[in-house]
């Protein structure tokens, strides 16, 4: 990873890795079952030469992996790797921050069994609800 600007900080270097649009966007299509770049390129909407390296860039940071699906000709498609399941929480924060400030009628309603979901962040540690005011920083650097 190249030296951020600035205070160190997680949320940079998490968005060296996946702060442009197509990224996520790529991300948010492999979880919904769209593996094949066609379907991704669909889904999406992004130019063919950003989308194709976003998910470069993705593989290369193990967010994705590439699998082959066919030998005569080799053709791969896209798989989330545990770094990729572990922002489906963020892809949802930033659905329902979308739903409330961005757009006038919110385009999906995520499901949880028969109900709305309605996703909370909780403490593993304690299992408490994670407020904004409970929380503090502690560095981590020498």
């Amino acid at each position: 990873m190249s030296e951020l600007p600035g205070r160190f900080c997680s949320i940079a270097a998490a968005l060296e890795v996946v702060g442009d649009r197509w990224s996520l966007l790529a991300v948010r299509e492999v979880s919904l079952g769209n593996h094949r770049f066609s379907e991704i390129l669909a889904g999406t909407g992004a130019p063919r030469d950003r989308l194709s390296a976003r998910l470069k860039a993705l593989v290369e940071a193990e967010v994705l992996e590439r699998r082959q699906y066919s030998d005569a000709p080799p053709r791969f498609d896209y798989h989330l790797t545990p770094a990729g399941k572990d922002l489906l929480p963020v892809l949802r924060s930033l659905m329902a921050w979308g739903d409330r400030w961005a757009v006038e009628t919110p385009p999906v309603t995520l499901l949880h069994h028969d109900h709305e979901l309605q996703a909370t962040t909780t403490c593993a540690a304690c299992g408490e609800r994670v407020r904004g005011a409970d929380v503090h920083r502690r560095s981590n650097t020498a």
